[in-house]
């Protein structure tokens, strides 16, 4: 399928606009449709065949023949006109936190800046602060940008890894001579940015599995090519390294390419401790050199005395000691959430309305839903006033009555304005089964102000949770600077929940500020911030991070039952 690569060149057609100065209802037609081509579960290749691409949200006539020209001729004219207008690295410079559209048009027309590169220089010279719009924070803010950038840059978000690894998988368990497949590495661990996609393999015949390794139609290059270790580079510029070994190994290799580089130090010090040798091939008696055991990780485990550790909390913070104690948390499983509340409709910026959303959450098995859309002040996001939230109370009420076994609940992501009030009276916050509350303006206050403006939200009697808590996009903005301390104190003594979200580019809270949450009676929710029903499989990007900040199914309220869901949500 092509949907993404067609999604992408929509992207950046938009992105070429807003440089060029465009309206900016021309270049948001443009991501919209980008967005819901991302999301498609059809061909769209398909679609454009059987002339059906305007049945797709937000695609009309102009955008249907233009994506038809793409198959038919490889290329849109339109696409390649921009792009001789705007350079390559102009476009760059859109990722840069701090600068939008607007600032990107000023500095390209204006100081004819084209790549990061030039920016840095620029910001360090002094030439942005005499523009309009600009100023001497304004470049420092760029060049803390600019270093964000660098810091992230040549790694993926752990949805595209998750994705490439499961359908590179999928095609390696085709082949016979393949016993055992599993990834490993930090894709593995979970973690929130992935370098290199790692899989390991158990089989006799690792020739015939490295041949039908490179076959694969998405590989683009062999980087390298062995027996025991093969690399390729996909399409999308993932590199992915098989390792072939014994199945007596398997279990030893699972073990040492999981780990992280200190957690694996430990745990060999521990085996040499115990009088073993540990290494990617088994555990081997350090006195004669014979093999002891290596087919599983729990054989190795239990040999050192110690529990078995999870894959996503090996990261050398506790869990060893932790571990030989016995006293290692019982994570959340994948399958322990019963609902999702943080989900956008039609009603706001959702591209489904509340019965689709309702209908697919019950395919995935949940037994409860929220629809947290946007509060009014949000202008962008087609925010609620409060004759749509009495309307949208009415369609709630009716679809309960209407589907059976789920139970849909009528929520907001209600804005918390400048100084610390929320969006909406207390009349309309009564009138919703939950209040989810959230920052989506106004970043760039000091350190006490912001985090005097949360935690005055947080005292409001009718909110439930506070939504991405450190407003924080990886790659492309900071957490927010606040005293992250003090919102976990105001959440306990406010009885706040404080949302895990889920969605890729934000996993926020993060899985360091979790544990630390957990550490001083923090409950928490994970939501999806779903804007499209395809979203909702983003939950397991969520649990991930839960995982990894040691959290527990009783942690989690949305793992509870639906009456004590009832009991705390309904005013």
């Amino acid at each position: 399928m092509k949907n993404k690569l067609v999604a992408d060149l929509l992207y950046q057609i938009a992105d070429l606009l807003d440089i060029k100065g465009e309206i900016f209802f021309k270049t948001r037609a443009y991501r919209i449709a980008a967005q819901n081509i991302e999301v498609l579960t059809e061909d769209i290749e398909v679609l454009a065949k059987e002339n059906r691409l305007k049945n797709i949200n937000g695609v009309g006539e102009a955008l249907s023949l233009k994506i038809k020209e793409l198959f038919e001729t490889g290329k849109i004219q339109y696409y390649e006109k921009l792009k001789k207008e705007i350079p390559k690295g102009a476009l760059e410079l859109l990722d840069i936190s701090g600068l939008g559209p607007k600032k990107v048009s000023i500095l390209f027309n204006t100081l004819n800046i084209s790549n990061i590169e030039y920016l840095k220089k620029a910001c360090i010279e002094g030439k942005l602060r005499n523009l309009d719009g600009f100023g001497e924070i304004t470049e420092r803010n760029i060049l803390r940008g600019i270093s964000l950038k660098e810091k992230t840059s040549g790694r993926i978000l752990l949805n595209i890894a998750y994705e490439t690894g499961e359908k590179y998988i999928n095609y390696l368990n085709k082949y016979d001579k393949i016993d055992k497949i599993s990834v490993a590495g930090s894709f593995r661990r979970m973690k929130e940015t992935i370098g290199d996609l790692d899989l390991i393999v158990s089989s006799n015949s690792p020739h015939k599995v490295m041949e039908y390794f490179i076959k694969y139609p998405k590989v683009k290059r062999i980087l390298l090519m062995g027996n025991t270790k093969t690399s390729v580079l996909l399409e999308n510029n993932i590199q992915v390294d098989l390792r072939v070994i014994e199945d007596k190994s398997f279990g030893a290799a699972l073990q040492y390419f999981t780990g992280s580089k200190e957690h694996n130090v430990k745990i060999r010090g521990i085996a040499n401790k115990k009088g073993y040798k540990l290494n990617e091939y088994g555990l081997y008696n350090k006195e004669n050199g014979n093999f002891v055991v290596g087919k599983t990780e729990n054989e190795i485990y239990q040999k050192l005395k110690l529990r078995f550790i999870e894959p996503e909390i090996r990261e050398n913070r506790g869990e060893i000691e932790a571990a030989f104690s016995n006293i290692l948390p019982k994570l959340v499983k994948y399958d322990d959430i019963k609902g999702d509340f943080h989900m956008h409709s039609t009603w706001s910026d959702g591209n489904n309305t509340i019965e689709e959303l309702a209908l697919f959450s019950k395919k995935l098995g949940y037994k409860y839903i929220g629809i947290a859309d946007h509060s009014e002040s949000l202008k962008i996001a087609n925010g609620l006033n409060s004759e749509k939230i009495k309307k949208k109370i009415n369609e709630i009420e009716k679809i309960n009555s209407k589907i059976s076994d789920i139970e849909v609940f009528c929520g907001t992501e209600c804005e918390i304005k400048k100084n610390g009030r929320l969006d909406y009276d207390k009349n309309i916050l009564k009138k919703i089964d939950f209040v989810g509350i959230a920052i989506h303006s106004s970043f760039k206050t000091n350190k006490k102000d912001l985090t005097d403006r949360i935690i005055s939200a947080m005292q409001n009697e009718y909110v439930d949770y506070l939504a991405h808590p450190t407003c924080r996009i990886i790659g492309r903005r900071e957490p927010l600077d606040i005293d992250i301390k003090k919102i976990f104190e105001a959440a306990v003594e406010t009885n706040t929940y404080l949302e895990i979200n889920a969605f890729p580019d934000r996993l926020d809270l993060n899985d360091l500020n979790i544990r630390h949450a957990k550490d001083i009676g923090v409950k928490f929710i994970i939501g999806t911030d779903s804007h499209n029903i395809n979203h909702l499989n983003f939950m397991r990007y969520g649990i991930a991070t839960a995982r990894r900040g040691w959290l527990e199914k009783k942690d989690i309220i949305n793992t509870y039952s639906k009456e004590k869901i009832d009991i705390i949500f309904r005013r």
